[in-house]
């Protein structure tokens, strides 16, 4: 293998190689220690007559039923005819569907013979005769909802005034209002404020009903 040249070296110098050493082997010394070793003795192996059965032994052996796989199994349950079914389950359903039978016929007279009982026993229902209230006529001769000596805007008289009076003694309702007995807006509106704050529900707003009297008259004195 070439080395590289020293710097400063001439080019032509000749590279120096590698020398390579060989060393023979000496195998005869492993020959000579082979020599001086004792030879072993051969090792030998005694031979003796094995025992025989006792007698009757084949009179007793019995043989072994065959082992049955996986595959048997499946390859006989598949050689079983379909819908034919083993005495003991078939005698299981069919006990089933006969128990089953008796309580639903069971069941079904129960039901009849309780509905029986039950359209006996019910009252038959007797008319009853109506106790509905009948209404008050009015002047025009139709029948007023808020019941007898309604007023309401367009009346006039003694009875509108006296509404005037009793609703001026309520503050802030009618405060200085009119007294000549004729119900005008001025006094619809001030009847319809009074059932508001005072919660009445059972006449028509603005209308001086029989629930708007009795509750203005308790205030204002009978």
């Amino acid at each position: 293998m070439p080395t590289p040249s020293d710097r400063g070296a001439s080019p032509d110098r000749t590279p120096l190689e590698p020398i390579r050493v060989l060393r023979p082997r000496r195998t005869d010394a492993l020959a000579e220690l082979m020599k001086d070793m004792p030879p072993r003795a051969p090792v030998g192996y005694e031979s003796f007559a094995l025992p025989g059965p006792p007698s009757g032994a084949e009179e007793s052996t019995q043989e072994l039923p065959p082992v049955r796989d996986h595959h048997d199994r499946t390859r006989r349950s598949r050689d079983i005819p379909r819908g034919r079914v083993p005495g003991l389950r078939r005698t299981a359903i069919a006990v089933a569907v006969t128990a089953a039978a008796v309580i639903g016929f069971g069941c079904a007279l129960l039901l009849a013979g309780r509905g029986e009982n039950t359209a006996a026993a019910a009252p038959r229902p007797t008319a009853t005769p109506s106790t509905a209230p009948t209404p008050t006529p009015t002047a025009s001769g139709a029948t007023d909802p808020d019941g007898s000596g309604t007023l309401r805007q367009g009346d006039s008289g003694p009875e509108v005034s006296d509404l005037q009076e009793r609703l001026r003694h309520i503050p802030n309702v009618y405060d200085n209002g009119s007294t000549d007995g004729t119900y005008d807006t001025t006094l619809t509106e001030a009847v319809a404020r009074f059932q508001l704050w005072y919660g009445i529900r059972g006449d028509e707003d603005g209308v001086y009903g029989d629930d708007t009297r009795r509750d203005l008259e308790s205030r204002t004195g009978g």
